[in-house]
């Protein structure tokens, strides 16, 4: 019975600690997607440069598409002739931040872990696409397109779809779909019934995963992963590449993470590698770039992951900073952040449920 209190307390007190921002983060998101039109992205990315990985990373960071949609959207990206190296940087950069996810990691982390993670987060997605174009750079793509119109002809990808064609998953690049005057109301539909609607999953598992790190891993178990940075590294890596979850997700399983007494660095590599990579995308890249590309995306996300964890971890140690104070989660509670965490919950469970009984 104390273990389900502290269960509990601990899912209140991440579920506040995030929910204003991961709205507020929607509402933004929501707005962007209508005044910033896809076709501009895809016009930008066309060229096989060293400047169409750079705007390709950079239109990744804060675009509202999750983890799903950046399929199709990169799918219409590289059928419109951009490059291998910016098709993968916009694969790498568009999940690992977003609008929403970039405002709940300052809710709970603190503008300085933010601004490293999306810093890192950029030049991981760059240097996998400029390798990409370097490395792996086909001279007889041509001839490829010309035989099989692009792709093989067995080459398919399958998404989940919603009702009326409103999922960000869907098939149907939005480049495609004609942008009309800004309408606030298709943006918040975007924001609270697409693009939610495709986290709130993930968003929950997340949440109760948060939760039950927080209280269920031993303290034998922290004291090794806290002696042997090494070893929570290999951990979380090997926890993050195959698992599916979006960005926002991410974070209450970091912050259970550090709270439990794993280092800054180790969260911030499952924070880095988990929504960059799971099966769907490795399986994504391998058919749509080659095995050489998918090498490269998963060895740039492990290496460079690791790499900014060990940055993470070395300028803590300087600055004597404890990971745990951090993570705000047991600051005094406001109302805002009570009632927000309630919208949210409402929110989540009825897309859950939705989802559910849709099977």
């Amino acid at each position: 019975m104390e273990t389900l209190t502290l269960f509990f307390i601990a899912l209140y007190d991440l579920s506040n600690a995030m929910a204003m921002f991961i709205l507020f983060g929607l509402v933004f998101a929501g707005v962007l997607h209508e005044l910033v039109p896809d076709s501009i992205v895809t016009k930008h990315l066309g060229k096989e440069s060293i400047g169409s990985v750079i705007k390709s990373t950079v239109f990744g960071i804060p675009l509202p598409v999750c983890s799903c949609g950046v399929i199709p959207l990169a799918t219409s990206i590289k059928k419109s002739g951009a490059s291998k190296g910016a098709t993968l940087s916009f694969l790498i950069s568009t999940p690992i931040t977003g609008v929403d996810s970039i405002m709940a990691t300052f809710g709970m982390f603190g503008w300085i872990f933010t601004i490293y993670r999306v810093v890192t987060s950029m030049a991981i997605a760059m240097i996998a696409g400029i390798l990409t174009n370097v490395l792996d750079k086909d001279k007889k793509e041509s001839a490829a397109i010309s035989k099989f119109g692009l792709y093989p002809q067995n080459f398919s990808i399958e998404v989940p779809k919603e009702d009326n064609n409103s999922s960000c998953c869907s098939s149907k690049p939005e480049s495609e779909q004609s942008k009309t005057k800004f309408s606030f109301i298709k943006a918040m539909r975007y924001a609270f019934v697409t693009l939610l609607g495709d986290i709130a999953k993930p968003l929950l598992i997340g949440l109760i995963l948060g939760a039950l790190i927080t209280i269920a891993i031993p303290q034998n178990l922290s004291e090794i992963l806290q002696e042997y940075s090494l070893l929570s590294y290999i951990i979380a890596i090997a926890i993050a590449v195959p698992m599916y979850v979006c960005a926002t997700a991410s974070l209450p399983i970091a912050a259970g993470l550090m709270l439990s007494g794993v280092s800054a660095g180790a969260a911030f590599v499952f924070l880095s590698a988990g929504p960059a990579t799971n099966t769907v995308t490795i399986g994504v890249v391998k058919k749509m770039l080659g095995t050489k590309s998918l090498y490269i995306y998963l060895g740039t996300i492990i290496i460079g992951s690791i790499v900014f964890g060990l940055g993470l971890d070395y300028v803590f140690n300087i600055k004597e900073i404890d990971p745990k104070s951090l993570v705000h989660l047991h600051e005094e509670t406001n109302t805002i952040q009570i009632i927000s965490s309630i919208v949210l919950w409402i929110l989540i469970l009825y897309f859950v449920i939705k989802q559910y009984f849709r099977k």
